[in-house]
């Protein structure tokens, strides 16, 4: 038991993602690392570009450092361009830092983020108009009503749909009726919560699952409320989770 947690210990991937309590933060948090190794033109797994940055950063404390600054430089140029925001550049700096910090890379990060440009804490969104609504679900696709009427209606985000089985919505009732629906997002997460959508809503989620049902799919409440497109032809196979 000690000696496979000192392989872990001197493990840098392990170190960078043990932190994560959130598997949702996780995957956000490895490719945003992922990102920064491929800029320095590391091209190997995670776990190996992880090793590469770690053992070159501790060898050569300046070479990290000037690594970082160059990255940094380069994304604060990609903000003056619109590409993206200054709070995505504070997305990849917290990452590197926290694989820094969980390594022992010892670097002056006072310094290397006063040049950061500062990021709005509140975010552009707005809800789309009823015409720009309209106009989406004109595309030929099935799950297109229902998946805007959702996300428009309980306010999730793309990500939640990997996590969205069937069961995790229920309708509510009033006098028979059918008033809302409770949505659980992100179920058996951390970050964990519900929303409701409308009852419109809610009947364009059955139409979808009456669809699939039709067309011989063995819908129970585990079945992901999502899935890929498939040749009515040739069956209706699940494939959990994917959105194509």
């Amino acid at each position: 038991m000690s000696n496979k947690l000192t392989e872990f210990e001197s493990d840098p991937y392990f170190l960078f993602v043990y932190p994560f309590n959130s598997q949702l933060t996780k995957q956000k948090s490895v490719p945003r690392l992922n990102k920064f190794f491929e800029f320095l033109g590391l091209n190997g797994t995670m776990q190996e570009n992880c090793s590469t940055f770690a053992r070159n950063a501790k060898d050569q404390p300046s070479w990290a450092w000037n690594s970082i600054l160059k990255y940094l430089q380069m994304n604060k140029e990609r903000i003056e361009n619109k590409e993206i925001t200054a709070a995505t550049l504070h997305n990849s700096v917290k990452v590197i830092k926290l694989f820094c910090e969980m390594n022992e890379i010892g670097l002056p990060w006072k310094r290397i983020t006063r040049g950061l440009p500062k990021a709005r804490r509140y975010a552009d969104d707005r809800a789309p108009t009823l015409e720009e609504i309209e106009k989406i679900i004109e595309y030929p696709d099935r799950r297109i009503r229902a998946i805007v009427s959702a996300m428009a209606s309980s306010g999730i985000r793309l990500g939640a749909w990997n996590y969205l089985k069937w069961k995790h919505i229920s309708s509510i009732k009033r006098e028979g009726n059918i008033v809302a629906a409770k949505v659980i997002v992100y179920q058996g997460d951390p970050e964990q919560y519900f929303s409701f959508i409308t009852p419109k809503a809610f009947y364009e989620l059955e139409k979808w699952i009456s669809y699939r049902k039709e067309c011989g799919e063995d819908v129970t409440g585990e079945s992901w409320v999502m899935r890929n497109i498939w040749d009515r032809n040739k069956g209706s196979k699940r494939k959990p989770g994917i959105i194509t």
